[in-house]
């Protein structure tokens, strides 16, 4: 167990220092291995990393690997980016198969336990491939407003909570559950305080992923993309989410995979996200790159689960977090309980949970490798 726990780290520094140590690692098995990385602009030691090498004789595949798209994920992110280098990296072929791991797509948000970066926007939802950011998308999100974006400020949590929860019963029963959860996860462009806000124009962490994105479908004949997230789902069964633009069935990929619980991300299996960064990706080999292979997925780690606590829990901590990051004057023992709900939401303590998500990601890897030609 110990082994496990030690895969998972505690600061964003300490993860960004071991990523930039696995540089000698990997250059084992890719020579030419090169450590690149972009400052965030701002005051702070922020930088998005990754190591990129080209295959040795032939650039037929290249296997990507991401975190922390929202920051605070990238504890567990990070954990199954060491967890893959450690153990299956070496199953990679350096002859023919290109590699790009990418640490922390959001440092701020990773530095500062939030999910979104500094200008409060959720970089999961500011890939458009129009980049059109229109305002009129997700019109119902407006009626969650006054749990979302509540003016009373957070001062008695008992008393918060109670109030929360009468609204947001009365909000799905008045919407509908479809209905309320697509409003409250689709994304939105017009409330730059709110949730899933996707704002108005390609952040500077986007580009830079964009780049990173089309350079590899330049180079190589295939691409595989595995992305980490946590938060949604079932607590002990990791989801692997493919992109809305999968031709493949979910249930294909289940018996190819040989792996329990396959979702595409769209309203009736999971839920539709505009801005999606995977859906992204598949555009891109669409418009730009048709006779290219992809596969690209998201792999998303349950913390409070689907059933009760997951449903009403959920939008609870995010509200209240969000509420928390622009009131002035709450208390510290309020601001404490609301980031711990916050963190358990993404980023959970409990070694039981670590464990089975490692066992999960093994499981994930093995076969995704194998079914798609990696190993």
């Amino acid at each position: 167990m110990s082994d496990i726990l030690s895969l998972f780290p505690e600061t964003y520094e300490a993860s960004r220092e071991r990523f930039r140590y696995n540089l000698a690692v990997i250059q084992k098995y890719w020579p030419k291995a090169q450590l690149s990385h972009h400052k965030i602009a701002g005051d702070e030691d922020l930088t998005i990393d990754w190591i990129h090498s080209a295959a040795l004789d032939k650039n037929e595949k290249v296997l990507i690997f991401t975190t922390a798209e929202h920051g605070i994920e990238g504890y567990v992110g990070s954990a199954m980016q060491q967890r893959f280098i450690d153990k299956y990296l070496s199953r990679l072929d350096p002859r023919t198969t290109g590699l790009l791991l990418v640490h922390t797509i959001n440092p701020w948000g990773m530095k500062h336990h939030r999910r979104v970066n500094a200008n409060n926007v959720d970089l999961n939802r500011t890939f458009d491939w129009n980049k059109a950011f229109n305002k009129t998308i997700n019109p119902a999100y407006d009626n969650l407003l006054d749990i979302i974006q509540a003016d009373k400020p957070l001062k008695n949590l008992l008393l918060s909570n109670l109030g929360y929860y009468l609204k947001l019963v009365q909000k799905i029963l008045q919407m509908g559950w479809p209905v309320f959860k697509s409003a409250y996860l689709l994304g939105q462009y017009r409330h730059p305080n709110g949730l899933f806000y996707g704002g108005g124009e390609y952040q500077e962490e986007t580009r830079v992923l964009i780049d990173l994105y089309r350079q590899s479908f330049n180079t190589y004949e295939q691409v595989l993309h595995l992305d980490m997230h946590t938060g949604y789902g079932p607590r002990y069964q990791m989801s692997m989410v493919n992109s809305m633009y999968e031709s493949r069935s979910s249930q294909e990929f289940v018996e190819n995979f040989d792996y329990p619980l396959v979702v595409a991300a769209n309203p009736e299996e999971f839920y539709a996200i505009s801005g999606d960064m995977i859906d992204y990706i598949y555009a891109m080999r669409q418009n730009e790159f048709p006779d290219k292979k992809l596969f690209a997925t998201a792999f998303e780690f349950g913390t409070y689960g689907d059933k009760f606590r997951g449903k009403f829990d959920m939008p609870r901590a995010m509200s209240f977090e969000n509420r928390l990051h622009w009131q002035r004057g709450a208390s510290d023992s309020l601001s404490a309980q609301v980031k711990y709900s916050f963190e358990e939401l993404f980023n959970p303590s409990a070694p039981d949970w670590k464990a089975k998500a490692v066992q999960d990601a093994d499981l994930a890897f093995e076969g995704i490798l194998k079914a798609e030609g990696y190993c």
